[in-house]
């Protein structure tokens, strides 16, 4: 074999240096992304406020935009006093359009930074190489300190984690509103993963605008204040797209890291709960009373039953394997021979019957 020499001083160097400027050139490239997501934005809410409020108030908020920009960027004094001009001269009726507009603006342009937050997050490696989760680092760290994952396992059967949700009566925006933004975002994620065609480029341009239009005619704010139950409503709203969905696939995550690492495999101890103190915090709060708590249980359990009952409708479309091409315990075929579907097409199909 040659012999082995260690690296120079100006190998490491200069491998440093190459490391930086990838990493610098991964950054240029974020921050090209995240300006072009935040134009890209900003030229859809203005057709939007152009088509619904008019060539004028279009004007008004361009004028406006790009006064500010000259007063704030190069310090134009001239630029304030044109600016307190403008501002003082306007009619109620165009300052809650210039302040619609300003705010939809500032609301998407928080849509694009936090798209590439997670851009970012994704990508920390010289070259905008993938990082390990976070699930991972926790694990390499748990192994490096000598903890394996007979003892993990051993610790999930007597741990409990249990985040508690809390009322917040003060959030004044509407669900409705944030569904929008969260559509959004969810477009622009999409663009981001996928190459798409000519057409499905053009096709997710009009998703955007159709969604921003409706941004634009929703109202930003409540006009009601809330009931206890409307707030337990809204936060049982956050488990359809959270918790319902990615708590399951975290403890599956682990469980599978773990049975991967070696020693006994098998089902992980269920250590995650979820608590709620909205329509339960009976410590002062005078509008929760027996009859709201009960109210609150019935949302809470009914949230949950539709949840497992979709994902059963779910199961019973896949679930298509036949009885004389995979292997059928004796307990589902005693559940599949319970079924009530009578149907031809599924006799020979125990799984979708015992669905």
């Amino acid at each position: 074999m040659p012999p082995q020499t260690m690296p120079s001083e100006t190998d490491t160097r200069a491998r440093s240096a190459a490391e930086a400027s990838l990493l610098e050139k991964a950054a240029q490239e974020e921050d090209a992304r995240l300006r072009n997501d935040i134009r890209l934005l900003g030229r859809v809410l203005g057709d939007t406020v152009r088509d619904q409020e008019g060539a004028e108030a279009f004007d008004l908020v361009e004028r406006i935009r790009q006064t500010s920009v000259r007063f704030h960027r190069d310090e134009d004094r001239a630029a304030r006093q044109e600016l307190e001009g403008i501002l003082d001269g306007m009619s109620i009726a165009e300052t809650l359009r210039i302040v619609r507009a300003f705010s939809y603006f500032s609301h998407l342009a928080n849509i694009a930074e936090d798209q590439n937050n997670i851009r970012q997050m994704r990508r920390s490696g010289p070259g905008g190489t993938p990082r390990p989760s976070t699930l991972e680092q926790t694990l390499v760290h748990a192994r490096e300190a000598g903890i394996g994952a007979a003892e993990l396992r051993n610790f999930f059967k007597g741990a409990l984690v249990s985040p508690v949700l809390t009322a917040h009566p003060t959030e004044v925006r509407r669900k409705s509103t944030m569904d929008r933004e969260m559509e959004i975002a969810e477009l622009l994620d999409r663009r981001e993963r996928l190459q798409m065609t000519p057409e499905e480029r053009e096709a997710s341009d009009e998703q955007l605008r159709r969604a921003v239009v409706t941004l634009w005619q929703t109202n930003l704010l409540r006009r009601t204040k809330l009931t206890v139950l409307d707030e337990v409503s809204n936060g049982l709203s956050f488990y359809d797209y959270t918790f319902l969905q990615e708590v399951p696939r975290l403890h599956c995550a682990l469980e599978d890291r773990l049975n991967k690492e070696g020693g006994e495999a098998g089902e992980l101890a269920s250590f995650l709960r979820m608590g709620s103190w909205i329509g339960g915090d009976r410590d002062g709060n005078p509008f929760v009373t027996a009859e709201v708590m009960r109210g609150t249980l019935r949302l809470q359990s009914s949230r949950v039953l539709s949840f497992y009952l979709e994902e059963l409708h779910a199961l019973g479309a896949e679930l298509s394997l036949a009885a004389h091409l995979a292997d059928v315990s004796d307990e589902l075929r005693a559940l599949a021979e319970r079924s009530p579907d009578t149907s031809p097409h599924r006799s020979g199909e125990p799984y979708r019957l015992a669905v």
